[in-house]
């Protein structure tokens, strides 16, 4: 992607999570870039394409793991790594963003944005059903390796331990991102990991 086109979608992101789809318009997008609206308009013909490709650009680098480049010879190996790349993403996001060294410049508006897109982009919704599937899956597939090797060992289902992890790590950044504190997500995330490795651990 060319420098000009990752202008125009950095800013567009910035001015969808400082407001929403609905009150952002293409005149102020344009401003924002500084571009002239030829120039612009060269990428972009509306608002509809902007959001679109903003959306798949912040999802594929902001929000989704690529869980097959995740090493995991052990569980605490792959949760681990996975606490890592989720910070190393967060900072990025902040650089990219234009926010503080420690925040991102928004908040819940974060979930009104996959909102919108749930409302507005056809198919949106199933990429990220998707998502999640693939996800219980490759932890699902972690904890099975686990179990198998002796490294852990628990009444419950490989699934059920896999949601665990997984359902606790959402509600930890749902409550850091509420109360405008995502720079602690992955601090306050990684004891209540390793505390639930210990209790499952040989």
């Amino acid at each position: 992607m060319n420098e000009s086109k990752e202008h125009i979608l950095v800013t567009s992101l910035r001015l969808f999570l400082q407001k929403n789809f609905k009150e952002v318009t293409m005149k102020q997008i344009v401003e924002e870039t500084g571009m002239s609206k030829g120039a612009f308009y060269h990428y972009f013909s509306s608002k509809e394409q902007v959001f679109e490709e903003v959306i798949q650009h912040f999802f594929r680098d902001m929000m989704s793991v690529d869980f097959s480049k995740i090493p995991f010879h052990s569980l605490k190996q792959f949760y681990t790594e996975i606490l890592t790349e989720s910070e190393n993403r967060r900072k990025k996001s902040v650089k990219m963003i234009g926010g503080s060294n420690k925040e991102l410049p928004f908040t819940t508006n974060l979930y009104y944005l996959i909102f919108d897109a749930m409302k507005i982009l056809p198919g949106f919704k199933e990429t990220l059903l998707v998502y999640q599937k693939e996800e219980i899956k490759a932890w699902t597939a972690r904890v099975k390796h686990a179990r198998e090797n002796g490294e852990i060992k628990s009444e419950m289902s490989d699934i059920q331990l896999a949601k665990l992890f997984i359902y606790t790590g959402d509600g930890v950044g749902i409550s850091r991102i509420i109360e405008d504190n995502s720079s602690k997500i992955v601090i306050e995330l990684k004891p209540l990991w390793d505390g639930l490795y210990k209790t499952i651990k040989v």
